[in-house]
């Protein structure tokens, strides 16, 4: 039962990045981000498998490089959601970037559009992680 369930995984986020990896600068890039992060945060294999208390994520700055993904799923999550609470400056901050991008503003002066590229590689380095990280753990 283990093979199975590590192979549809395997399977699933294999297809996450590759829309992530596929998808042309646009704002459906950002949501592509956005399922590739959701994937992981629901499969708990995969979440674990970003964990700080890995010392090859800690050498590797997975767990830094995760967490900035994460602010373009945290702020797609806070767009959908109106909100009354202070949800802090770093969180609105992201949120005007992405309702600027879902407007067509792709100006350069946009620091979330400008690092389109990072996020793809982040992305990459995370897919690569996990996938190595699932042939070890033969979760």
């Amino acid at each position: 039962m283990f093979m199975k369930a590590n192979t549809k995984t395997k399977s699933d986020l294999n297809k996450k990045f590759k829309k992530v990896a596929e998808t042309p600068a646009s704002f459906d890039f950002y949501i592509a981000i956005h399922d590739f992060i959701q994937y992981i945060e629901v499969t708990p294999p995969l979440a674990d498998g970003l964990s700080h208390k890995i010392k090859v994520n800690r050498e590797l700055g997975i767990p830094d490089k995760y967490n900035y993904l994460k602010q373009i799923h945290q702020a797609l999550e806070d767009i959908r959601i109106d909100s009354k609470r202070d949800l802090g400056h770093d969180r609105y901050s992201v949120m005007r970037d992405m309702n600027r991008i879902q407007s067509k503003d792709l100006s350069e002066s946009n620091s979330f559009w400008k690092k389109r590229e990072l996020f793809r590689k982040l992305s990459g380095e995370i897919y690569t992680r996990l996938d190595g990280y699932l042939a070890e753990a033969k979760v």
